[in-house]
Parts: structure tokens; sequence; C-alpha cells
């Protein structure tokens, strides 16, 4: 079928990564039906797979970062420990100096993990998307929709009534959108197949009693859907929830340990893979906000993971179970990568690659040694001298300074912060 667009998200960034991921699930799911298994809980599979593999070298990157900030880390917790409480903006100016040269000595950059983390978000959240969406980018699950959906546009009164379906709410503003409201075929028909796709079995039942003419159609369409969506006896269109509540009915209840196993296992493997990462190293973690905040986090992930996966499609539910595994199996992989790297031959090559970024920006590699070699021993011993200073030479110090970095770097860089350092070594070295 064509035009499936209006389905698909048009979020500025993520719409876009949706739509190249949409080709990559397609190919999978086409690939599929050629061999004859057209499963829509294979396909998630093998989709997540194949983007955490794309997505590796991001990851290696970070858990390199990780594993140096957990080797920096006891000596900025130091920097911290020796500022505690002193708000003063001399001391924040010291502190802040001696942090840089922390960074500099290991060639890090303090927002070292952020560029992946900003390349990773909008990545994961369009991968909710496609997998939340999929007859929107895989043409031949939209196709399954067909003929119900043009035979349902013409019932009166079938707007009105899938829009009390449980999760129609959410496509409220298409329904009310002028597209809708004027009769455009392709957005109604869009929007109608939106609220098909997160139907229970109960609301595709109810279709069949408030349109009996279109029982067939329904009865066909919900064939082929169920085709595509049984993975190992769940039909992974219906959440955990609504699959328990029919089976306690029924009397079926291997279906009720069937279907609690989804929640189950996506919070067993999102604590096994919690437990794979890299853990900050502190010898006093109480007194490390940081690493209190990642331990809540790491028990809160797996309850929430169990909580959303029993509320959601079963199909989000193999996703994270899946997507947890794969990265289970990467990081024990890379694990044993970082373990055999020379973390000494690292922080060489990161310093040098520091330095050969800030020359381009007009710091000197002299300084940049001094920068990055200085301790926090020496700053803290020149850091007396300017105790020593009358509020008049302090003042002009600061003008001295200000006026060096607007002259050699950009305002709030990291070259400037150096040049405010060299220049305050240089003034405390002729005295």
């Amino acid at each position: 079928m064509s035009g499936i667009i209006l389905t698909q998200n048009q979020t500025f960034i993520i719409g876009p990564i949706a739509q190249i991921l949409g080709y990559i699930m397609e190919g999978i799911f086409f690939c599929l039906d050629k061999i004859g298994i057209p499963n829509t809980g294979l396909a998630i599979i093998l989709f997540t797979i194949v983007i955490n593999l794309l997505m590796m070298p991001l990851t290696i990157k970070q858990q390199k970062f990780s594993k140096l900030s957990a080797k920096m880390n006891p000596e900025l917790q130091a920097i911290q420990a020796r500022y505690k409480n002193k708000k003063d903006n001399e001391s924040m100016m010291k502190m802040n100096a001696e942090t840089q040269a922390v960074y500099a000595k290991y060639g890090v950059s303090p927002t070292g993990s952020c560029l992946q983390l900003l390349i990773q978000m909008p990545i994961l959240f369009a991968l909710y998307r496609v997998i939340y969406a999929m007859p929107a980018y895989v043409g031949k699950i939209k196709e399954a929709f067909f003929p119900l959906v043009d035979k349902l546009m013409v019932q009166t009164g079938s707007s009105d009534f899938i829009q009390t379906f449980k999760d129609a709410a959410m496509f409220a503003r298409q329904f009310a959108s002028e597209q809708f409201v004027g009769g455009n075929t392709e957005y109604i028909q869009n929007t109608f197949i939106d609220v098909l796709n997160r139907a229970s079995t109960a609301e595709w039942l109810s279709i069949s009693e408030k349109f009996p003419s279109l029982s067939a159609d329904v009865d066909s369409t919900v064939a082929i859907l169920e085709k595509y969506n049984n993975f190992l006896g769940l039909n992974i269109g219906n959440s955990p929830s609504y699959i328990v509540h029919e089976a306690l009915d029924s009397g079926a209840y291997l279906m009720v340990v069937a279907a609690l196993a989804v929640p189950v296992l996506s919070a067993l493997t999102q604590w096994i893979n919690t437990k794979l990462m890299p853990q900050a190293e502190s010898n006093n973690n109480q007194d490390n906000p940081m690493a209190s905040s990642m331990k809540t986090m790491n028990v809160m992930m797996p309850i929430m993971s169990a909580v959303f996966c029993y509320s959601f499609p079963a199909g989000m539910g193999i996703y994270w179970i899946a997507g947890s595994v794969v990265r289970s199996i990467q990081q024990v992989i890379i694990n044993k990568h970082i373990d055999k790297m020379d973390l000494e031959e690292v922080i060489k090559q990161n310093v040098e690659k520091s330095k050969k970024k800030m020359e381009k920006r007009g710091v000197s590699a002299k300084m940049l040694n001094d920068y990055a070699t200085m301790n926090t021993k020496s700053i803290a011993s020149k850091a007396n001298t300017v105790s020593a200073m009358t509020q008049e030479e302090k003042d002009e110090a600061v003008r001295k300074s200000t006026e060096y970095y607007n002259k050699n770097a950009k305002q709030g860089s990291i070259a400037s912060k150096a040049n405010m350092v060299k220049q305050y070594n240089e003034k405390n070295n002729r005295k």
C-alpha cells in the first residue's frame, strides 16, 4: 500500500530517524515474509539486534569514558571535598581550575559522554515509535487492514464508535484535524489504522457486533494480524494485563504464566544489564550523590520496566527483553575488550588529541603540557599566594586575565579557561 506517511512520526529530528529505522524494519519483515515466516515478534528481535550492532561504536566510546571517569573520580571527589561549603568566588574559581586540570591530565572533556547520549536519545525515541506504530512503517502490515478500513470508514457512526476504544484518546487531534473533518481519504484511513492497530481482541469483536455486515472482513483482518502477531502462543498486539484477564476468564492458566513471563523477563534482563554496566568506584558512595542516584536508578528501572510491560502491548515487552539481552551480550564483550586495554596508553592518546584540538584554538603546546600535568597541590600552593594579594592587586589580575582570555579564545570555551590559568600561573611565577 502507498501513502503511509501521515501515521509516521513528524517530530523534528525524531521523525526522519524513525523513517530511516522504518526502512530497516520493513526490510527485515520483507525478508521474513519471503522465507514464509512474516512474524512481528521475530522482526522486532532481529531489528533490535541490527540497531544495537549499528550503535556499538558509540557504546564502546561511552564505556571507555566511564572507565576513565572511574579512574578520575577519586581525584575529583578530593577536590570537591576540599572546597565543600566554600561558596565564595575565589574558592569556586580555584575549584574549577583544579577540576579542569584533572580533566586535562586524563585528556578528556567534562562532557565526554554527552555527544554519545545526544546521538542515542533520538534514536531510542525513534525506535519506540517504529515498534509502537509498525503499520506506519511496514507496508505489508498496513495492507492487512484493507479492505476492512475502507468499508468501515463509510459506515454511519464508525468514527464515533472507534473513538470509544481504550487507546483512541491518543489520536484525538487527528480526529479533530481539518484533514479528517474535511474528508481527506488517505488521512482518515491512517487515523483508523492507528486506532485499530492498538485495538484489543474484545474491541475487534465489538466491531462485528456494531456492524454485522463487516463480520467477514473483521475475521479476515484479525486472522492475518494474529498470524503476524502470534509469538510463542501470545498475541503480542495485546497487553499482558489483557491476556491475563482473558485467560483467567477462560481458565487457560498456562496463558497466564506465559503473559506474566513478559514483564518478569523484562525486569530480570534489565537488572542483569545494569549489573554488567561499569560501576562508579568510590570509597564512600553515601557522600557521592551521583553514585547514590545511579544505585537508585538501577533498582527502579527493572521495576518500572515490569510495570510498563504489563500494561503495554506484549510486542513492546519483547523489544525491551531483546534489547536487554543484546546489550548484556555486548556489555560482556565490551568489558573484556576494555579490560585488555592499556589505560595509560588510552590516557596518553586522549591527551594528544586534546592538545591538537586546543592548539587549533590558539593555545600553545607548552601551556597545555603545564595545564595537563599540574596537580591539585601545586594549584593550592599558588592559590595561597592569591590570598596574600591586596584587593587592588586581585582586581588588576582579573582585569588582565579577562583581556588575555577575550583576545585569544572564544568566551566560555575550554581554551579560554586554559588561557586564564596560564595568565594566572605566569603572574605568580614572576612573583
